[in-house]
């Protein structure tokens, strides 16, 4: 089996609340120099059989019906090794 990440990010012009209130926390935890941070979400699909033009063609029309909401968020796919 392979694995299939999609990772999916706000799109830029969207404002990140929780990414502003980590921005926010790290000087206070001592972590300097961070300009931005954004966060998202991961998911990993073990994906049955060879992970060919079809089964990422599956992957893309997934992420975009249902793991994204492409209105606010971008998404990747890509295969792990």
């Amino acid at each position: 089996m392979a694995r299939v990440v999609v990772d999916v990010m706000l799109k830029p012009e969207i404002l990140d609340p929780q990414g502003q209130a980590v921005q926010r926390a790290l000087p206070r935890l001592g972590f300097e120099g961070i300009a931005d941070v954004r966060q998202g979400k991961r998911f990993e699909l073990e994906v049955e059989g060879p992970v060919d033009d079809a089964a990422l063609a599956r992957v893309h029309e997934m992420a975009g019906t249902f793991l994204a909401n492409t209105v606010i968020e971008d998404f990747t796919v890509r295969v792990e090794s």
